[in-house]
């Protein structure tokens, strides 16, 4: 190999930093994610276990939590499958990077497109994320007369959930 080679080489090199870097992010980002989706899949589970031994108001608690699991379980696969994508999309990157470098190809173009799809799989996943938080917060309902605000010397506020 010429020392031109290898040049164009290291170059390559140095260009793929900033799509690997992205590549780690978005590991870290699944790993996030498939702990979320793991904790949610064990709640379900353990309400499945209580819905047949649960009646009246308690039973409908059960399954209104049910179909909130089930919903975020969907939203957290989304996310998933975009930051999976992106993933793809960035190895994808690189390949057409070293590509570019090793035959000659003006891949520029192509590697452009690529980066940008990849930062919109990722901002995909990152909202589907988002969304999945705000619904698992919403679905947090810690009822008043536990709270025992009376007791502190609190008012009771209307309950907005």
């Amino acid at each position: 190999m010429s020392m031109t080679g290898s040049a164009m080489i290291a170059e390559t090199i140095q260009l793929s930093v900033t799509p690997v870097f992205l590549l780690v992010a978005t590991g870290s980002l699944l790993n996030v994610l498939t702990g979320r989706l793991s904790r949610v899949v064990d709640r379900s589970r353990a309400l499945m276990e209580r819905w047949a031994e649960t009646e009246g108001a308690e039973h409908e608690r059960v399954v209104a939590e049910l179909r909130a699991a089930d919903r975020r379980m969907d939203v957290i696969n989304n996310a998933i499958a975009a930051a999976v994508a992106c993933g793809i999309v960035v190895c994808l990157l690189v390949a057409l990077l070293f590509a570019q470098a090793i035959a000659g190809f003006n891949l520029g173009l192509a590697a452009s497109w690529a980066f940008a799809i990849a930062m919109l799989l990722l901002l995909a996943s990152l909202v589907l994320f988002l969304i999945e938080v705000r619904m698992a917060i919403r679905n947090i309902h810690v009822p008043m007369e536990l709270l025992e605000l009376e007791e502190m010397g609190w008012k009771r506020r209307r309950d907005k959930r």
